[in-house]
């Protein structure tokens, strides 16, 4: 599990103030704690934690040398200035089940070589205790053809006792779809020889 350092912070120096100054603001928040707290990160350690970690994942957060055991709940990501603005964490208690979200990830996806290979759901909703916690569903879809897909249910995360689904179970996650690019070129080429 990544470890991250980050220091409390007073609200009297604003955010905009502390990002040009090189951090990342961010709260922690949980059922134990009788407020959320404020929190700075040094910009370099927060890239550094996205590029192995998103929503959802698991981390150790060390807050001023006490280790808290947090999930990763939101992360502002600012696209016009390519930088975290802030990452929310939600301070996890042992045994009791926490939302949280696992990320979708296909494998083995150029071994599809008939159709069109579609991803509909990135990632799946659900509850769990932190020791059940999943970062990532990893589905295999190299003997995948056209006409197939997989739905929520039929993936281990859905019959595993610890985890409660939030996602519907019925829900399409990755389809394979017939390429249609051939058909619209061979009606718009019969339409012009009319």
């Amino acid at each position: 599990m990544n470890t991250l350092k980050a220091e409390k912070r007073t609200m009297d120096v604003k955010a905009k103030k502390l990002r040009r100054e090189g951090y990342v603001t961010g709260n922690v928040f949980g059922r134990e704690m009788k407020e959320s707290m404020p929190i700075k990160i040094a910009k370099q350690d927060a890239e550094r934690l996205i590029k192995t970690n998103k929503k959802g994942s698991q981390v150790m957060l060390e807050v001023d040398g006490q280790s808290m055991d947090v999930l990763i709940k939101e992360i502002d990501y600012n696209p016009m200035k390519k930088q975290i603005d802030e990452i929310d964490f939600q301070a996890l208690v042992s045994g009791e089940k926490v939302h949280s979200v696992a990320e979708v990830e296909l494998i083995n996806h150029e071994k599809v070589s008939t159709g069109v290979l579609q991803l509909l759901l990135e990632e799946i909703a659900y509850k769990a205790v932190p020791a059940a916690l999943v970062e990532k569903v990893q589905i295999d879809v190299g003997d995948m053809h056209v006409g197939d897909s997989i739905r929520v249910k039929d993936l281990p995360i859905a019959s595993d006792k610890d985890i409660d689904l939030q996602t519907d179970p019925e829900t399409i996650v990755v389809t394979v779809s017939p390429v249609r690019n051939q058909d619209v070129e061979e009606t718009e080429t019969a339409e012009a020889a009319e």
